[in-house]
């Protein structure tokens, strides 16, 4: 029976999973679960997609949408969204390719550089590179010193190191090596630091953008998600002009991934006014410090509204590839 009234729906909310991000999507998870209950929602289940009987159980509830709230490995980089393919649920956010695509920094990068975004210079390499003396010392003669080593498909900075000296980078890149198959040797970008979330399908818009302030040389994964560590300002403090170009280079990233429902570009912006993008999350976090949160409110949009969108955006989105 078709529902006239999305709070009808049913909805499990998909967390936990097995990255180093569990933590933080089944408290993203959970936050979610309440928002949809304060939204109107009457029936929110949540799931630890790690559970043995995870699928069988996803399968038995004959859910009408799945709020994925995962984070990392699992579930940022297509695999969740495959599964939901298959088992034929519409999902919120993104889907295979644009989550896949999203999660692959250096992937990534050719699509803004197509797409005429600018991006950080920057080496891939393998994820088991020996960094000897003669290779740190190119490296730094080509990208200038500090260099940020990352590994190439990981979310939260996890793995994550701010280099200062050729003597550093071998440890940086072991370091980021073992958190996946390929690393990211990056310039360091001077600027004022920003993250611009945008909202929506085909019409997507972005929202407030947010500056991040921190004590730290960098937004690591430790300042992310230890609210004493830091403290955002929204709007961020830009020129007009420099604003108003990160929100359309965000829009930009959006429609180039082929990003759904949400997605949140970082970027640096120079001294100059350019802003130069570091990556877009496809799955936004949504914990109470989040700042996809933090930034709908200042556009007038609550926390239980937002989440409403998103499982409207996912209704939209299915509905459109069924036609």
């Amino acid at each position: 029976m078709e529902k006239t009234d999305v709070t009808q729906c049913s909805v499990v909310v998909l967390a936990g999973g097995w990255s180093d991000e569990r933590e933080i999507s089944l408290q993203s998870g959970k936050a979610c679960q309440k928002a949809l209950g304060q939204a109107g929602f009457e029936k929110v289940d949540f799931l630890d997609v790690a559970a043995p009987d995870f699928v069988k159980t996803l399968a038995d509830g004959n859910y009408d949408v799945a709020f994925v709230a995962m984070h990392g490995r699992y579930g940022e980089d297509g695999c969740i969204q495959g599964l939901l393919e298959i088992m034929h649920i519409p999902y919120t956010f993104s889907g295979v390719l644009a989550s896949a695509t999203g999660t692959e920094k250096e992937v990534a990068k050719s699509i803004y550089r197509s797409a005429g975004i600018p991006v950080p210079e920057g080496v891939d390499l393998k994820g088991d590179t020996q960094v000897d003396d003669a290779m740190a010392e190119e490296l730094v003669k080509k990208l200038g010193l500090p260099i940020f080593v990352k590994p190439a498909a990981n979310g939260s900075s996890y793995g994550v190191s701010r280099v200062t000296s050729a003597d550093e980078l071998a440890a940086a890149v072991a370091k980021a090596g073992s958190e996946g198959d390929r690393v990211l040797v990056e310039s360091c970008i001077e600027g004022m630091e920003i993250s611009v979330p945008v909202i929506g399908n085909d019409e997507p818009h972005a929202l407030p953008i947010i500056e991040i302030v921190t004590g730290s040389d960098f937004y690591d994964s430790k300042v992310k998600y230890e609210p004493s560590a830091l403290h955002h300002v929204i709007p961020a403090r830009l020129p007009e002009e420099a604003y108003a170009k990160a929100q359309e280079l965000a829009v930009r990233a959006h429609k180039a991934l082929g990003c759904l429902g949400a997605s949140r570009s970082d970027f640096i912006v120079k001294s100059d006014g350019t802003p130069v993008i570091l990556e877009t999350n496809t799955i936004p976090g949504m914990t109470e410090s989040s700042l996809m949160p933090d930034s709908a409110r200042h556009d007038g949009i609550e926390f239980p509204e937002l989440c409403r969108k998103f499982v409207e955006y996912a209704l939209e989105a299915h509905a459109a590839k069924e036609k």
